[in-house]
């Protein structure tokens, strides 16, 4: 009698073991997933009940796991609603996959989720007070951005593609994932250490007439000015990192990715996305640009960073020698020759034609990306010891080098013949 109450009650216990071993294998696997068989359903019920459990957490601890700025942005009701959405969804989803017998592991798990969700308050969990000003993790952050991006880009990439056939869960894509994560719940540890670099570095360049001036400007072409600003402090910044070997470590990074979409941009190294902050935010500090002017620029920037990595593919027409555009910006990527140390604007595509830095007379689309050589190491924690490892700097290295004698003698070949254009 014993026994088998042993047995009735470690058979739920590894069956739910064994979905969430086959759970984690579908997770680190990549390619097209099989339609029909409840796999594609049951990857968005475990998405959106992972969210949903953070969610709730965030509720629970609203004081270290949401963002103050985004506090008092949102409406708690709306959030409310949209767990509550979520939650139906997910366990809808889940409950009809496993009574169908359909791809049971993945629903399973999204569904012993569900539950968790509910088990910890649901919707319905009460924010009592607290206090602001505590260390946090951006968690509101990271499920507005992964829920709004996936709805987003995921489906301007199926409308629009650039590479037909591409999936959506490419190869290396857990990886770019990490990143994503990680530079959404260290916001916090991020602006601080920006805002104190910034006031550190540039606090005594500021002029309070300058910036009177700056201010006088109407709202429009203070904006135009202020993505301007910012896309010239951009364009040095991200030029200086292809050139100056030691910064190539750091940037390598980004660089990395092989497949070209929405998730593509996050992989970034740390330190740069610091760097890089402190140098285009600073520049706009100089000039006190005006607080509205400043929400919508970082709106642009959100926009622009996600969208012009994404597998998207439209005609631009003339459009394209004025802003940057996600064709623009895979040239950047590729390691074909011809587009090695080219395209460096993020907003502007005019600025890299005015410094001669813009690709000419390229044909079709990239072959390939990635950095030249493919020396990267996959995965978060790797990529972000890379810089610091003297092996793999030397390889990298030897690869620039041999990128940019490659580039050379392209130049040399091209003076010798008469020019495409």
């Amino acid at each position: 009698m014993q026994e088998k109450q042993q047995v009735i009650l470690s058979t739920p216990v590894s069956a739910l073991a064994d979905a969430a071993r086959d759970t984690a294998r579908l997770m680190g696997a990549d390619g097209e997933l099989k339609k029909g068989y409840g796999i594609v359903s049951g990857v968005w019920a475990l998405g959106l009940a992972i969210l949903c459990v953070l969610g709730v957490l965030a509720f629970h601890f609203p004081q270290y796991l949401t963002t103050p700025e985004l506090r008092h942005k949102y409406s708690y009701d709306m959030v409310r609603h949209l767990i509550f959405a979520a939650l139906v969804i997910a366990g809808s989803i889940s409950l009809i996959n496993v009574i169908l017998g359909r791809a049971r592991s993945i629903n399973g798990v999204a569904g012993a989720l569900v539950l968790t969700s509910l088990a910890l308050g649901g919707s319905h969990v009460p924010i009592a007070e607290f206090p602001d000003h505590t260390p946090y993790i951006g968690m509101d952050w990271f499920i507005l951005d992964l829920l709004g991006s996936t709805l987003i880009f995921v489906a301007l990439e199926k409308i629009f593609p650039l590479y037909r056939g591409q999936p959506i869960f490419r190869k290396e894509w857990q990886t770019d994932l990490v990143h994503f994560a990680v530079n959404h719940f260290i916001i916090g540890l991020a602006l601080l250490t920006v805002n104190f670099l910034i006031h550190k570095i540039f606090g005594w360049i500021a002029l309070p007439a300058l910036q009177e001036l700056v201010q006088a400007l109407p709202f429009l072409p203070q904006l135009l000015l202020c993505i301007l600003v910012a896309d010239l402090a951009q364009y040095w910044t991200h030029r200086a990192y292809h050139e100056v070997p030691f910064l190539w470590r750091f940037h390598a990074v980004h660089h990395s990715t092989k497949t070209m979409d929405w998730l593509a941009g996050s992989r970034m190294h740390m330190l740069e996305l610091i760097v890089t902050r402190v140098l285009v935010l600073g520049s706009l500090y100089v000039l006190g640009f005006e607080k509205s002017v400043m929400d919508v620029y970082i709106i642009v920037v959100g926009f622009q960073a996600v969208f012009n990595h994404a597998n998207v593919h439209v005609n631009w027409g003339p459009l394209k020698y004025l802003i940057v555009t996600p064709d623009f910006h895979h040239w950047h990527h590729s390691s074909d020759q011809i587009a090695l140390d080219k395209n460096y604007a993020a907003h502007f595509s005019f600025i890299d034609h005015l410094f001669g830095t813009a690709i000419k007379g390229q044909q079709g689309f990239p072959e390939q990306y990635g950095v030249f050589g493919d020396y990267m190491p996959d995965g978060f924690s790797a990529q972000q010891r890379f810089p610091f490892h003297v092996d793999p700097y030397r390889a990298g290295t030897a690869a620039i080098l041999r990128a940019k004698r490659s580039k050379r003698q392209l130049k040399k070949n091209a003076a010798k013949s008469p020019s495409p254009e």
